[in-house]
């Protein structure tokens, strides 16, 4: 037990939530000597106090032995707000409307950062009657390749997943889509919101020819 929960992490869940030694102690059926005990590392929890332990302080028994609490505001569930989780060893990929404790394979997954799209990572959005026909300039090669490609609308989540030898392209409703997500295996989560990328139809890029000289010359730029 003592590899997952110490008596830090008790310590500091209890004073964050204004308790003694001694009100905890009666939640969990033990004396306060016995509380004192885990907080100075004289003695651990038994496995079957994890449970009761969680509830007391009110968390989940994976934030209790994580020791991270999860403080998610983003009540309204707003999409936008999304967070993205990629696992290194399956390439599993999760997503969380908030901050969550994720876990797989053993290894504790943080959120990917997102970054604007840059010039080895560029993004073609194109309207097609009620859809964004999205393309990544990008390899697709078994070592480098875009993953997936998500569409996202303040409450709503298109994603499309994608594999190396495949083109990099997806199509989505536009439905009040307002930012683009995609990532690469190799440099990570990039982002573009559509009104402000080369798709703006008032600025003419959703024109085919001027998109295509676009795209003509980043590829002499960048190659």
């Amino acid at each position: 037990m003592n590899q997952y929960v110490t008596g830090a992490v008790i310590k500091e869940l209890r004073e964050k939530n204004k308790m003694t030694q001694l009100q905890l102690a009666e939640k969990l059926g033990v004396s306060d000597k016995t509380i004192s005990k885990w907080e100075t590392a004289k003695g651990y929890p038994d496995i079957t106090l994890l449970e009761p332990i969680a509830e007391a302080f009110r968390i989940s028994v994976t934030e209790l032995i994580s020791g991270n609490t999860i403080h998610n505001a983003n009540v309204s569930a707003n999409m936008l707000k999304s967070k993205f989780y990629v696992c290194p060893i399956c390439g599993n990929v999760i997503h969380s409307m908030g901050e969550a404790s994720i876990h797989c394979h053993g290894v504790r997954l943080s959120p990917l950062d997102a970054e604007s799209t840059d010039e080895h990572h560029m993004i073609f959005i194109e309207r097609v009657e009620d859809e964004y026909y999205v393309r990544i300039d990008h390899s697709m090669t078994k070592e480098h390749y875009i993953s997936f490609v998500v569409a996202a609308s303040s409450d709503d989540m298109q994603m499309v997943k994608l594999y190396p030898e495949e083109s990099a392209e997806a199509r989505f409703k536009i439905r009040g889509v307002r930012r683009i997500f995609f990532y690469c295996n190799r440099d990570g989560l990039f982002f573009i919101d559509p009104v402000k990328g080369v798709d703006d139809k008032e600025s003419g890029y959703d024109d085919s020819k001027e998109r295509r000289e676009l795209e003509q010359a980043a590829k002499m730029l960048f190659g």
